[in-house]
């Protein structure tokens, strides 16, 4: 059943021992693997990424989410606008009832691209991703400018920082990084039959996808300081200069950039109108080395202990869910609750096992539960078909996941 966010009065989740506690409580009667979601610690970091905001719309990343009724939840607050979805195909399921969705990703899907070309609807209310003519040219090949709906389009910026010190920090993504190169792109686009160029987007990874207070490491927290306040001066004046080449050609209906972890700096941001971010509501622990900011920890995940190979040691069963990215510590979940448990380092996180020790270990038996939170958000999703919704010690409600819903878009 459809729920609402309101602001949360108690920040249960700053006392661990009683906000872990309650989520094992209220889903005590339930078999692991599980996931939870507490309501309060959604509202608040729903909340709080508006605060950041400063007033600029924030466009939900569906990919961190991957939960339609969490998804239109969040769409019920007042500012935040429109969805940034991963692919067509998830676009296309998304906007029969989400009337601005706009695909973060170029797509070469042809059967969502005919699918999308057939339909008026659809096509006025989902915007592609492109960053070259070849984009264009495939949709050509696929469903002819004469015989589909128009084909709303933004234009990818590549948003990384580029110095002779350190070479290209970012992701590799557009090609188009100059304005000269979004004008001659813009151009093109509009000599083209078939295609309006209606926005354009722009995610600066280098700051919102890197915590500047790694774990154990202050000097590179400081070099991650040092690189990120020069690349958002660099990108403010690069963007700006974008925009206006881009603008003489077209009229934008938005300017997309950001992500959670570069609110703050986005919004400073004239050129931009929106904001994307997602990954915040859930509060992944990838954002616990953030300085700006620090979600509450609102979905995490319940596995079993299982058998104990010592006295000093228990099993998990399962465990092995890996976010993307490189493949390093911070990848791996993290253990929440108890606390005193660590992975064994030729092992760590299993596809079918994790042992665990550490002082809190002697004391589980076989059947205990612990909890764990995933790196980021969205990728927990793919692992569970429902969300235990919490609020306190109860159960208000099974959300299904895209997975829960029979959908697997990548």
């Amino acid at each position: 059943m459809p729920f609402t966010l309101t602001r949360p009065r108690e920040f249960v989740w700053q006392n661990p021992a009683r906000y872990w506690g309650e989520l094992t409580a209220a889903t005590a009667h339930l078999d692991t693997p599980l996931a939870a979601l507490s309501l309060p610690a959604l509202a608040h970091n729903a909340f709080s990424m508006l605060d950041r905001a400063a007033d600029k719309p924030l466009r939900v990343a569906s990919k961190s989410v991957r939960v339609r009724e969490v998804l239109d939840a969040v769409l019920a607050l007042p500012g935040y606008a429109g969805v940034l979805a991963y692919t067509l195909p998830e676009a296309l399921w998304l906007a029969e009832t989400i009337d601005d969705v706009v695909v973060g990703y170029p797509t070469a899907d042809r059967g969502a691209i005919r699918a999308l070309g057939a339909d008026e609807r659809l096509a006025a209310r989902v915007t592609l991703m492109i960053d070259s003519a070849a984009q264009l040219d495939l949709i050509d090949s696929v469903v002819a400018p004469g015989q589909r709906a128009g084909i709303r389009v933004c234009i990818e910026l590549d948003t990384a920082y580029v110095t002779r010190a350190l070479g290209h920090v970012g992701v590799w993504r557009s090609p188009v990084f100059t304005a000269g190169e979004a004008r001659v792109l813009a151009q093109h686009i509009a000599s083209r039959r078939g295609f309006e160029l209606v926005g354009l987007l722009g995610y600066e990874a280098q700051i919102a996808g890197v915590g500047n207070r790694p774990r154990g490491n202050p000097a590179r927290g400081r070099v991650l300081d040092w690189m990120q306040r020069r690349s958002i001066a660099e990108l403010a004046d690069r963007r700006g200069a974008v925009v206006a080449a881009v603008r003489d050609v077209a009229d934008l209906e938005f300017v997309n950039g950001g992500g959670t972890g570069s609110i703050e700096s986005t919004s400073a941001d004239g050129s931009v109108t929106e904001i994307a971010a997602g990954s915040g509501l859930f509060g992944g622990h990838l954002f616990d080395t953030y300085s700006r900011f620090r979600p509450a920890p609102a979905a995490a995940f319940a596995l079993s202990v299982v058998r104990k190979p010592t006295p000093d040691m228990a099993t998990l069963l399962g465990g092995g869910w890996i976010a993307s990215g490189p493949s390093q510590p911070d990848r791996l979940p993290e253990i929440a609750w108890p606390t005193g448990l660590s992975m064994q380092p030729r092992e760590m996180a299993g596809e079918v096992q994790t042992p665990l020790s550490g002082a809190a270990a002697r004391a589980l038996q076989v059947g205990d539960r612990v909890w764990l939170r995933h790196t980021k958000s969205g990728e927990l999703s793919e692992h569970v078909n429902e969300f235990q919704l919490v609020d306190g010690s109860t159960v208000l409600d099974a959300l299904p996941t895209y997975r829960g819903e029979g959908k697997a878009f990548l």
